[in-house]
């Protein structure tokens, strides 16, 4: 696809193409039925795709058939703005919903993830053939892929990939370039961050997995496929986690033998990390389900940590502790690379409705800060609501916190995250020289009085 006045980009693919397919053959029919149910899920509610993956037209496909499915669901979330712009070109009325996630489907796997078009085109059309809802659109599937693999999709801008509603808003809080980079972000598969373990030559682990240290020593790898069979893992060598959700837990600088409060602790690397700094940590989250990976986490990697599943607010522990970590409950808006279904799951409602749990959260977190001890508070939001708003409100009701402004190179965060007031607000637009991160605001404070 073509970028708005930039010229065409090649695609990261999400997977590579199969090659067990021909124009003639039923195999990668039943992957691509799969491809269309994910993506319908993802796109009717949060957590959709996640749970779709237990449905039975996606579970009962072989591995690689199901990690296809999800690769062409995800490729087609990613850019389905993109995909609908050229549909729109070609396409005089707009068919059902059914014929158009056939088509979408296919293009995704031709303009994202380069399956040959031989394969898209003609498993596409035998998916028409399938069903008396598609069937007699059977020719308009054929015509319209044939035609675009012939004459090209043309032009597509990044920014029809965002929801209008959630353009409109960072456009307001960022500004139109900032706009068109965070669009940009989101187009393609991000690589996979690894936290390292205290004591591991992170350098050589990096080799090993054919990638690089980043600024703060976590690993990035473009590395795919299963992680467990990765070098390090059976030895606890590292877990996974996103460069920017490593930057909080930095941020609240614990040292050795400090006591550390993870509030909503699930899935769990904010705590590896601040029990890798030496700190004793107690780690909170409501869900114990969430919990277990954490517990499973730990002992892989031989850190310790005390768990419990409880909702911080119901916690019935009198402990107050030398640094507290609140990364709270949020619309998650700046995760949309990995998790490309967030933006078209989320709704307006969402934010006012989360904005009210994290008020809440930061003050029941306030009364867990000893005296001269430390709060961050963090969100995967790129919503000002969550982030910033909630910090400056914080602030004037709890006249005994005051702000420690971040050193962002100290943190392992890009330098121009730095905010005026000395918190963080990373965007996934920034760091492009080393690929990008996730999206996350972050403040620190002292416990003055």
């Amino acid at each position: 696809m073509a970028e708005k006045a930039r010229g065409p980009r090649p695609p990261r693919r999400e997977t590579p193409p199969r090659e067990d397919e021909g124009p003639d053959a039923d195999v990668g029919v039943e992957a691509r039925i799969a491809a269309g149910v994910l993506l319908n899920a993802a796109l009717e509610k949060r957590n959709g795709l996640d749970e779709a993956l237990s449905y039975r037209e996606v579970a009962a496909l072989p591995p690689q058939d199901r990690a296809f499915a999800r690769a062409v669901a995800m490729a087609a979330l990613r850019r389905l703005g993109e995909i609908d712009q050229i549909l729109d070109r070609r396409l005089k009325t707009k068919p059902n919903d059914a014929v158009m996630t056939i088509l979408r489907v296919a293009l995704a796997q031709t303009l994202v993830l380069e399956t040959p078009a031989f394969a898209a085109v003609s498993t596409a059309v035998k998916l028409a053939e399938r069903d008396a809802k598609t069937r007699p659109y059977k020719a308009l599937v054929n015509a319209v892929l044939r035609t675009i693999g012939r004459e090209g999709p043309g032009l597509t801008t990044a920014e029809a990939n965002l929801p209008d509603w959630i353009a409109a808003r960072w456009r307001a809080t960022y500004g139109e370039p900032a706009l068109v980079g965070l669009a940009l972000a989101g187009r393609d598969e991000p690589p996979t961050d690894l936290g390292v373990k205290p004591g591991v030559d992170a350098a050589a682990l990096a080799e090993s997995l054919d990638g690089f240290v980043l600024p703060g020593g976590a690993v990035r790898t473009g590395r795919r496929g299963d992680i467990a069979q990765w070098p390090g893992f059976e030895t606890g060598d590292w877990w996974v986690q996103d460069a920017a959700a490593a930057v909080p837990a930095r941020l609240l600088a614990v040292q050795p033998g400090e006591t550390a409060l993870d509030m909503c602790a699930a899935p769990g690397g904010k705590t590896l990390q601040l029990a890798a700094a030496g700190a004793e940590v107690v780690a909170l989250d409501r869900s114990a389900t969430r919990l277990k990976r954490l517990s499973a986490n730990l002992a892989r990697t031989g850190l310790s940590a005390q768990v419990v599943a409880v909702p911080a607010e119901d916690w019935d522990d009198a402990r107050v502790f030398d640094a507290v970590l609140l990364d709270a409950p949020c619309t998650a808006t700046g995760t949309y690379r990995r998790n490309p279904e967030v933006l078209r799951a989320t709704r307006p409602a969402d934010i006012a409705k989360l904005a009210d749990v994290q008020h809440r959260l930061l003050d029941v977190a306030a009364e867990r800060v000893k005296a001269g001890g430390r709060l961050v508070y963090c969100v995967c939001s790129l919503e000002r609501e969550e982030g910033e708003t909630q910090i400056l409100a914080f602030l004037r009701r709890n006249p005994a916190f005051r702000t420690a402004p971040a050193d962002p190179a100290a943190v392992g965060a890009p330098a121009d995250a730095l905010t005026a007031e000395g918190w963080l607000r990373i965007l996934p637009s920034q760091w492009p020289e080393h690929g990008g991160l996730d999206g996350f605001f972050a403040a620190r404070l002292e416990r003055v009085g």
